[in-house]
């Protein structure tokens, strides 16, 4: 193969293609010929072993042991229900796991890799995986190479190959033809190959591979791309199973040994222990975990805010500060310009003149400095672009009368672009970029008459004068300069001096109108909203204070102070400071640290290639989803595809109130199964009849603990959990104050089982063990209506949740076809009722909840 012995002409031949790109219908063929762009993933688990892996659950072992003691009781039909318990909640488990793939795979598929490809002459964004073999791609600083290839031509492109090579340093590339042919792949400089990372610079690229015959898809068999790591919240839930059943089997041990020390038969007695055992145990908490984060997830996704790890949802939750952009974030990402500065005249956007030379030349450089288009390129460019079209300039025809001899690429640090043009046989430079990175390189100025003279004092005054006055009105300003050279030669960062001052174009991106109401949100929920920008200090305290960021008092501190300032210095102010002005991306770590330091959970934006470590850094990172580069995305957990700031305060609160829910439903859960053990351990130390056999329990779990829990586990959003603080993240989930409420409740319900008990037991055994059954699993219907939230139930909004209305009625239709149908009254060990005795369970049943709505009335009124 060797491309980078082969001349771009022979390349070209090879591939059947030019600079102007493949056709559609090529493009079609060669798909079905090369296939998708896309290493091919391992294999995922089958059904069938995703299925046996719910049996390995600590849990579910002990029901398994359960039905075996069951059996050999003699109780068959007891045997076949606990099985067909198990059988079901693993059912439930593999259907769930299936369903959360899909669901990731469909996020993985919208927050999949773009890039820039010329065909039919035009530049398009498409999705990597739709590159093909002659593709012309564009690649630049921040890109991540989605396609091996061969540079044809080469803008001071830099790249990282450390994914493919091991070397760290960024390799100056060069799209010269190589004599070599025996190089090695780091020597190989004429081309870039898929999943290296664009560090500076510019190039246009024809793909030679793509797919599994790139140099990644080659060694794509030693790499894992599927790693998944237990979130928080399911790491304390395991240590929670865990414990839960050590306890189990230490309190079934101890009630079996009370059992027969009261003189029952040790048959009588294990099937006492396993009634315990099955009480306790949580079947569905696992699943039901999985189903409501993954609702959720679905659920931010179709909110704009694409979740890449379960475990930020839980994190989203606890977030305390917010370090935003402001371009694109908190404003617009729409510029429009509205005054130029020119021959010493401050105008509108719409007086500017034609046939003036100067006026002229600076509509030039909006075109010609730039590489955006009307539609495609960073905003302020494309600004830029409609400018020159109001005044009837055709970028498309003025760059291809003016072709670029030689450029410097923009980036964050010199705040800079610079190229070179062949304009009337005269070699000319432009240069356009930040006030402050390029007024010390002024040598001469143009004056209010057209005249080219040498500056001044008096000058550098006037325009730094003009720059204040127009930031401070909101308004960001570019700077632009020009210089004519004697030969053409490939700039360097030298260069850029000597300049002629051309002019000042100010412009401005107004505010989102829903960004305002999300920073109110924000201060409202305890959270502190931080403005980063790389604006000018007095501009990015207007737009602050527009906001709502900025408070009288607050501080606004630009990235040189900020440079000036130790880390203790910044530690103690970072809490004061609401806007950082002039940043560059270096400076988001210190600021994120210092947060950090402090004990915050720091949340932190960014889009470009150099923002990657600093959204690493954070507690959760987030990347724009529309202007952001792929090395931000894949560096960031949360991305957000309207690149809006109120989708982020959409995120928290849905993180919050998914932790909430999750809590509930345990809270439901544990307190549910606490009144079956209580009522157990009760008739045991009473020396009474067996009050629930395993079949029993199983059946109110099955019922209670699945629909019900996943109805309190998806209550709407309430927006009043941004009355709340951020959580603590190292906060266990079962808190002193949280078990004594599990306890209370359970006991509380438990006292009116033993109730329903004795009643039926002034008959036989077997009625007090069907009312007790009756009225464990209504009540615990009923409880769920106690989970909804902190408030009683008529003010949350009984009908918001339709699901839990539904969930309690097929319970309850459930329960009565149970208990009115003969045929299973042998299965579930239980007799025939009288009327008065469903108005008993009805009453009983009700009571706890009645009580715990009153209390809750009172206490939250």
């Amino acid at each position: 193969m060797k491309h980078f012995t082969k001349s771009k002409e022979k390349l070209f031949e090879e591939f059947g293609t030019n600079l102007k790109g493949l056709s559609n219908s090529e493009v079609e063929i060669r798909l079905k010929k090369h296939g998708k762009n896309s290493l091919v993933e391992k294999k995922k688990d089958g059904i069938l072993k995703i299925f046996f892996g719910q049996f390995k659950d600590s849990l579910v072992i002990i029901l398994i042991i359960a039905s075996i003691i069951s059996f050999f009781s003699g109780n068959e039909e007891s045997t076949v229900v606990i099985i067909l318990v198990i059988v079901l909640n693993a059912v439930i488990g593999t259907v769930q796991s299936v369903k959360a793939q899909k669901s990731l795979d469909s996020l993985k598929k919208m927050s999949s890799p773009k890039c820039k490809v010329i065909r039919n002459g035009e530049n398009l964004e498409i999705d990597s995986s739709d590159v093909v073999p002659g593709d012309i791609i564009i690649i630049e600083a921040g890109d991540v190479v989605p396609a091996d290839g061969r540079i044809i031509e080469n803008f001071s492109l830099l790249v990282n190959e450390n994914s493919l090579t091991g070397e760290s340093n960024s390799i100056e590339k060069s799209d010269m033809i190589l004599d070599y042919h025996d190089s090695a792949l780091g020597d190989q400089i004429n081309m870039v190959f898929s999943g290296s990372l664009v560090n500076y610079g510019r190039a246009k690229v024809l793909v030679t591979e793509t797919g599994m015959k790139t140099e990644l898809g080659k060694i794509a068999g030693l790499l894992d791309n599927t790693i998944e790591s237990e979130t928080p919240l399911q790491k304390a839930l395991n240590i929670f199973g865990k414990r839960l059943t050590i306890g189990i089997i230490v309190l079934c041990t101890f009630i079996f040994g009370v059992y027969v020390f009261h003189g029952n038969t040790i048959l009588d007695s294990l099937l006492l222990a396993v009634a315990l055992a099955v009480a306790a145990i949580p079947e569905s908490l696992s699943p039901i975990i999985t189903i409501i984060l993954s609702l959720e997830t679905e659920k931010l996704s179709k909110e704009n805010a694409i979740v890449k790890e379960l475990k930020s949802i839980e994190a989203l939750g606890s977030i305390s500060v917010i370090c935003s952009d402001k371009t694109g974030t908190l404003t617009q990402n729409k510029m429009t310009v509205e005054k130029v500065y020119i021959n010493e005249e401050l105008i509108d956007k719409k007086d500017l003149n034609k046939n003036n030379k100067y006026h002229q030349l600076l509509l030039n450089s909006c075109i010609l400095c730039s590489d955006a288009t009307d539609t495609i390129g960073d905003p302020t460019e494309t600004a830029l672009i409609h400018l020159a079209q109001n005044y009837d300039y055709s970028f498309k025809d003025i760059r291809n009368i003016n072709q670029r001899l030689s450029e410097i690429p923009f980036d964050s640090v010199r705040k800079l672009m610079t190229a070179s043009y062949s304009i009337d046989n005269k070699i000319t430079i432009f240069t356009k970029g930040a006030f402050d990175s390029l007024v010390s390189r002024f040598t001469h100025y143009v004056d209010k008459n057209g005249n080219i003279v040498e500056v001044n004092e008096e000058f550098l005054v006037e325009i730094e004068s003009i720059n204040d006055s127009l930031a401070e009105d909101g308004l960001r300003v570019l700077t632009f300069a020009f210089k004519y050279a004697d030969e053409n030669k490939a700039l360097t960062i030298y260069d850029e001096n000597g300049y002629i001052f051309l002019g000042m174009i100010a412009m401005i991106d107004p505010p989102r109108e829903e960004s305002k109401l999300a920073v109110q949100e924000c201060i409202r929920g305890g959270i502190k909203p931080v403005m980063i920008t790389g604006d000018h200090k007095v501009t990015a305290r207007t737009i602050a204070k527009n906001i709502g960021i900025y408070k009288d008092g607050d501080m606004v501190l630009e990235g040189v102070e900020l440079e000036k300032m130790s880390d203790e210095e910044l530690e103690k102010n970072v809490d004061k400071i609401s806007v950082y002005a002039r940043v560059s991306p270096e400076h988001k770590i210190r600021i994120v640290s210092a947060w950090q330091k402090l004990g915050k959970i720091c949340a932190m934006t960014g889009d470009g290639v150099n923002d990657a470590p600093a959204l690493k850094k954070a507690n959760i990172g987030i990347a724009m989803g529309i202007t952001g580069t792929e090395v931000s995305k894949n560096a960031a957990s949360l991305i957000l595809a309207d690149d809006n700031f109120s989708t982020i305060v959409k995120a928290i609160i849905t993180g919050r109130n998914v932790y909430r829910n999750i809590k509930n439903a345990i809270g439901f859960l544990l307190s549910g199964n606490a009144s079956a053990i209580l009522a157990v351990m009760y008739t045991s130390f009473s020396n009474l009849p067996i009050i629930f056999s395993p079949v029993q329990l199983l059946f109110i779990n099955l019922l209670t603990d699945s629909l019900p829990s996943i109805a309190v586990g998806v209550e709407p959003k309430n927006l009043d959990i941004l009355d709340e603080k951020p959580r603590d993240p190292n906060e266990a989930i079962l808190t002193k104050k949280f078990t004594s409420k599990l306890v209370f409740e359970g006991l509380l319900l438990a006292i009116f089982i033993i109730v329903a008990f004795y009643i039926g037991l002034q008959e036989n055994a077997l009625k007090a063990s069907t009312m007790a059954f009756a009225t464990l699993c209504l009540a615990r219907l009923f409880h769920g209506i106690n989970y909804r939230g902190q408030k009683n139930v008529f003010a949350i909004g009984f009908f918001k949740n339709k699901f839990a209305i539904l969930a309690f009625l097929i319970g309850f239709i459930l329960l009565n076809t149970v208990l009115l149908t003969p045929a299973l009254y042998k299965t579930f060990g239980i007799t025939k009722l009288e009327p008065i005795n469903f108005i008993q369970i009805y009453v009983l049943s009700i009571i706890p909840t009645i009580l715990i709505q009153i209390y809750k009335a009172i206490r939250y009124r």
